[in-house]
C-alpha cells in the first residue's frame, strides 16, 4: 500500500508540474500575438489520400514561404502553429499539378485552422523514365514518436533489418541479439503496425530474413498509447516497410557480397503494379551468410566444504544460415471510402552450427587436473507463414472510420542435435566412458487474432478512438533424447519432455483526445483478460493463470511558441514471459553447460513517467522515470550438486530505472551533417528473495551514437557512425562496455535508377562481449567475441513504367509476433 501510494504521489506531483508549466506559459503570451494551429488533407481525384506531398504555407502579403512540410500516409499534413496574418496553402506531388487552398486569415487566438481538402489532378505531361524522389531527414521528431528514414541511410545496403535496428537511436543489441531502447529490455517491436507474437530468439529470426533494403522507416514510440498493445515496458519499435501507390508497373532488385572470414551473399527483388483500383506488390529475399563465434567461460565453483573448483571452457561456434523470405499483397479499392486488402508473408530457412569445446577442471586458477572435450553438431529448421486480411472504411468526410484486421500465423520449427563428449585426466588418457547424447525438439506455434479499431470525431477538437482485440496462441514443444550404450542409442526419460502452452487474450481500449488552443490532451484506458496454460504432458505438470488488467495512459502536448513543444506522458504497460521462458526443457551443450525455463516465472508491470521537450522539431531532450514490478532477467546460475552452469530466467523484485535522452543535429556546413544521440540512465535493481538473500545491484551508464553523412555531390555520399555503450548491470550480471565504428560510401548513377554501395561493420573489430555474474555461489566470467567486421558491396537497381514513380510508400497491416522461440 505505501509503494502504490508513493507512486500516486509522484504521478500527481507530475501531473501539478506540468500544470503550473502549461499555466505559466499561457500567462507569458497573453501578450504575444495570436497565433493557430494548421492542419489539412490532401488527395488526388478519386478521394485517395496524397502521402509524402510537398505543401508550404504562403504569406500574402509578400508570397514568401512561412513554413513547409510533406504529408503522411494518410495524406494529412501539420504546419504547426502561425502568426497572425493572411495565408494560403499550396501543395505539389510528382506527377500532379500544382494545388492551392482558398486564402484565409487569423485575426485572434484559435484553437485551430483545418483547411479544407484540396484536391490534386494528375498531370498530363510526362517525364518518360525519370526517376524523382523525396527526401526525408535520416532522423526526425515528431510529437508521439523517433522517425528514422532508414532509406536514405547508406549504412542500410546489404544489411537486415536487425542490423539496421541496431544503429536506430536508443537501441542496443545484447550479446544473445535481444533488443534494448534506452538501456531497458522488454521492447514491443511491430512490422507496419503489426505485433508480433515471438519471443526473443525467434524476432531475431525474422529481423535477420528481412532485406534492410525493403524498409521505409524504423518507427520509436517510448510511451505507447491506450490503442496500442501493452506489451513492451521500454516501449514500441514499428518497422514500415516499403510499397509504391503509384499507378503502373515498378520495382527494384538488390544483388550484394560481403566478407569477414567468409562470403556472404543477399539478394532482393521487389515488385508493385498498381492499375485502377487494384494494387498488388511482393518481395522475394535470399541471403546466405557464416558466422564465426569464439566464445571463453571461466568459472568457479565451491562446494558446501568451501573448496575451489576452477573450470576454464573454450568453444568455437562457426554456423551457416541460409535465408528465403517472401511478401506477397494486395489492395483493392472497392469504393473511394473502402479499401480491402490480403497480405502473406513468410519465411523458409536453415541454420547449421558446428561446436568445439575444451573444458579444463583444476584446483587452482591455472591448473588442470581433468579436461573435456565437446563436439556438436545442431542443425535447425524455420519456417513460417502468415495471413492477414483488412478492410479500411472511410464511413465520412469528418474522420469517422473503421479498419478490421484478421491474422493467421504459424511457425514450425525443428532442431536436430548431436553431442560428443570425451573425458580425459590432466596427462591425455582417459578418464571416463565417453558420453554421446542425440536430440530433437521440434516445435509448432499457431496464432490467431481478430482486431477492430474504430475512429470518430465528436467534435472538431475531439476525437474518440476505441477498440477492441483477441488473440489465441498455442505452442507444442517436444523434446526426445537418446543417450548411448553398449553401441546403441537409448531413450533418456530424464532428457526427454512435451511441454504445450496455450494463451488466449481479450482486449478493449478508449482513447479520448482532447485539443486547446495551445495543448493537446489524451487520455486512454485499456483493460486485458489473459488466461494461460502450461501442461508438462510427460508427468501432467500444469500451471494456469487468470487474471485481469487495466492499463491507463496520460499524454499532454503543449506548444509554447512556434518552435518550443513540451510533452508529459504517463503509461502502464505489461511484460509477458517468452513462450520457450516458460518452457522447462533442458537443453545440454555438456555435461558442465546447459539452458532451461522456467515455468513460474511472472510477467512484469511497468508505470512510466516521460517529460521532453523539442526544439523545431529537431532538438529533442526527454528525461523519464520508471518503475517495474516482478522484473524479469536472464541469468547464469551454478548448481552445487553438479558444479554446472546454466542458463535461465527469473524474476527481480524491482526496478527503478532512470534516463536522460538527448538528440540533436548538427549542420557543419552545406556537405556536412551530424546527429548526435545520447542516453544517460541509473537502473537499480532489488530483490529480497533472490537465492534465499537480499541484492540490490545498480550503476549510473550512458550510450552514445554519432550519425556523420557528408555530401560530396548529388550522386555520392558517406556516412560514418560511431557507438559506444559503458558497461551496466542487468539483474545480477555486470555487462562491460562495447563500442565500434561502421562506414559507408554510396554512389548513384543512370538517372538516380542505379545505386552502389561499399560499406564496413566494426571497422576496428573492437565489437566484444564481456559478462560478469559474482554472487553468492555464482562466480562466472564469460567473454564471446563474434564476426563483426564485414565488408559489404550492394548494388541495387530501380525500374519501371513510363510514368513517373513516387516515393515508396508503407502499408499499414497488423502482423503477429513477440515471445516466441525458434529462429536464430
Amino acid at each position: 500500500m505505501c509503494r502504490f501510494n508513493t507512486r500516486r504521489k509522484l504521478f500527481l506531483l507530475s501531473i501539478f508540474f506540468l500544470l503550473l508549466l502549461i499555466h505559466a506559459t499561457s500567462l507569458s503570451a497573453q501578450n504575444v500575438q495570436a497565433i493557430s494551429r494548421v492542419t489539412g488533407t490532401l488527395t488526388n481525384e478519386s478521394g485517395k489520400p496524397m502521402d509524402y506531398a510537398t505543401v508550404s504555407l504562403i504569406r500574402i502579403k509578400d508570397s514568401t514561404i512561412v513554413k513547409g512540410t510533406l504529408t503522411n500516409e494518410n495524406g494529412i499534413y501539420d504546419l504547426g502553429t502561425i502568426p497572425a496574418g493572411a495565408y494560403l496553402v499550396t501543395a505539389t506531388s510528382i506527377g500532379f499539378n500544382k494545388a492551392s487552398s482558398n486564402p484565409f486569415t487569423v485575426k485572434e487566438p484559435l484553437i485551430s485552422i483545418m483547411v479544407p481538402v484540396i484536391i490534386m489532378h494528375s498531370s498530363s505531361n510526362s517525364l518518360g523514365t525519370v526517376v524523382v524522389t523525396a527526401s526525408a531527414p535520416l532522423i526526425e521528431h515528431r510529437p508521439d514518436m523517433t522517425v528514422v528514414n532508414v532509406a536514405n541511410s547508406v549504412l542500410a545496403a546489404g544489411n537486415t533489418a536487425l542490423e539496421i535496428l541496431a544503429r536506430a537511436p536508443g537501441v542496443t543489441l545484447d550479446q544473445d541479439d535481444n533488443i534494448s531502447l534506452r538501456g531497458k529490455k522488454g521492447v514491443t517491436v511491430m512490422i507496419d503496425d503489426k505485433l508480433m507474437y515471438l519471443s526473443p530468439a525467434q524476432l531475431a529470426t525474422l529481423l535477420k530474413s528481412t532485406d534492410g533494403t525493403t524498409i521505409q522507416s524504423i518507427e520509436i514510440i517510448t510511451n505507447p498509447s491506450a490503442k496500442y498493445d501493452v506489451s513492451g515496458s521500454a516501449g514500441i519499435i514499428n518497422i514500415k516497410l516499403k510499397k509504391s501507390k503509384q499507378s503502373g508497373t515498378d520495382g527494384n532488385f538488390t544483388v550484394g557480397t560481403g566478407y569477414g572470414n567468409s562470403w556472404k551473399d543477399n539478394q532482393t527483388l521487389s515488385l508493385n503494379h498498381k492499375e485502377g483500383d487494384l494494387n498488388l506488390y511482393g518481395s522475394l529475399s535470399h541471403y546466405d551468410v557464416r558466422y564465426d563465434n569464439d566464445m571463453l567461460i571461466n568459472r568457479v565453483v565451491t562446494d558446501s566444504a568451501g573448496n575451489k573448483n576452477y573450470f576454464k571452457q573454450i568453444s568455437y561456434s562457426p554456423a551457416t544460415i541460409h535465408v528465403n523470405s517472401y511478401r506477397l499483397g494486395a489492395d483493392y479499392d472497392i469504393t473511394s471510402n473502402n479499401t480491402a486488402g490480403v497480405l502473406v508473408n513468410g519465411y523458409f530457412n536453415s541454420a547449421s552450427e558446428h561446436i568445439a569445446s575444451r573444458t579444463n577442471i583444476g584446483d587452482s586458477p591455472n591448473g588442470v587436473n581433468s579436461y573435456l572435450n565437446t563436439f556438436s553438431q545442431i542443425s535447425n529448421t524455420y519456417n513460417n507463414f502468415a495471413l492477414n486480411l483488412n478492410d479500411k472504411v472511410k464511413l465520412d468526410t469528418f474522420g469517422q472510420s473503421l479498419a478490421i484486421d484478421l491474422d493467421y500465423s504459424r511457425f514450425n520449427n525443428g532442431q536436430q542435435s548431436q553431442h560428443n563428449t570425451f573425458y580425459f585426466n590432466s596427462d591425455g588418457s582417459t578418464m571416463l566412458t565417453p558420453g554421446y547424447l542425440r536430440q530433437q525438439s521440434p516445435s509448432a506455434i499457431s496464432i490467431y487474432t481478430a482486431q477492430a479499431d474504430y475512429t470518430y470525431p465528436i467534435r472538431k477538437n475531439l476525437k474518440l478512438e476505441t477498440g477492441a482485440k483477441f488473440s489465441d496462441v498455442k505452442t507444442d514443444n517436444n523434446l526426445a533424447a537418446q543417450q548411448q550404450l553398449n553401441g546403441s542409442y537409448v531413450n533418456d526419460s530424464t532428457l526427454s519432455n512435451h511441454f504445450v502452452y496455450t494463451e488466449k487474450i481479450g482486449a478493449g481500449y478508449v482513447n479520448l483526445t482532447k485539443a486547446f488552443e495551445k495543448t493537446n490532451v489524451a487520455v486512454g484506458l485499456r483493460g486485458e483478460y489473459t488466461t494461460s496454460d502450461g501442461n508438462l504432458l510427460n508427468n501432467n505438470y500444469v500451471v494456469k493463470r487468470n487474471y485481469f488488467d487495466l492499463f491507463p495512459s496520460l499524454f499532454i502536448n503543449h506548444t509554447i511558441s512556434d518552435k518550443n513543444e513540451a510533452r508529459f506522458s504517463y503509461s502502464r504497460r505489461i511484460d509477458r514471459p517468452a513462450y520457450d521462458n516458460l518452457n522447462p526443457f533442458v537443453y545440454y551443450l555438456d555435461q558442465y553447460t546447459y539452458a532451461k525455463g522456467n515455468p513460474f516465472l511472472n510477467p512484469q508491470y511497468t508505470n512510466s513517467f516521460e517529460l521532453s521537450y523539442t526544439y523545431n522539431r529537431m532538438i529533442n531532450v526527454s528525461l523519464n522515470y520508471s518503475h517495474t514490478n516482478d522484473r524479469m532477467t536472464t541469468v547464469l546460475l551454478t548448481d552445487p550438486v553438479s558444479a554446472a552452469t546454466y542458463q535461465t530466467s527469473i524474476n527481480l523484485q524491482t526496478e527503478n530505472a532512470y534516463t536522460l535522452s538527448i538528440n540533436a543535429p548538427f549542420t557543419i556546413s552545406s556537405w556536412w551533417k551530424i546527429n548526435a544521440d545520447v542516453n544517460g540512465f541509473y537502473f537499480n535493481f532489488r530483490s529480497d528473495t533472490l537465492l534465499g538473500t537480499n541484492v540490490s545491484k545498480g550503476k549510473a551508464a550512458y550510450q552514445a551514437k554519432l550519425i556523420q553523412t557528408f555530401l560530396f555531390s548529388k550522386s555520392f555520399k558517406a556516412e560514418l557512425m560511431s557507438r559506444y555503450s559503458s558497461s551496466l548491470y542487468e539483474g545480477i550480471a555486470f555487462i562491460s562496455s562495447r563500442y565500434s565504428n561502421d562506414a559507408g560510401i554510396s554512389y548513384s548513377f543512370a538517372g538516380k535508377r542505379a545505386n552502389i554501395k561499399l560499406s564496413m561493420s566494426d571497422i576496428f573489430n573492437t565489437l566484444k562481449d564481456h559478462i560478469l555474474t559474482d554472487y553468492q555461489i555464482n562466480n562466472i566470467d564469460l567473454r564471446q567475441k563474434r564476426e563483426t567486421r564485414i565488408t559489404r558491396l550492394t548494388f541495387t537497381y530501380n525500374f519501371g513504367s513510363d510514368k513517373i514513380r513516387s516515393n515508396s510508400h508503407i502499408t499499414g497491416m497488423d502482423d503477429l509476433s513477440g515471445r516466441v522461440k525458434g529462429s536464430n
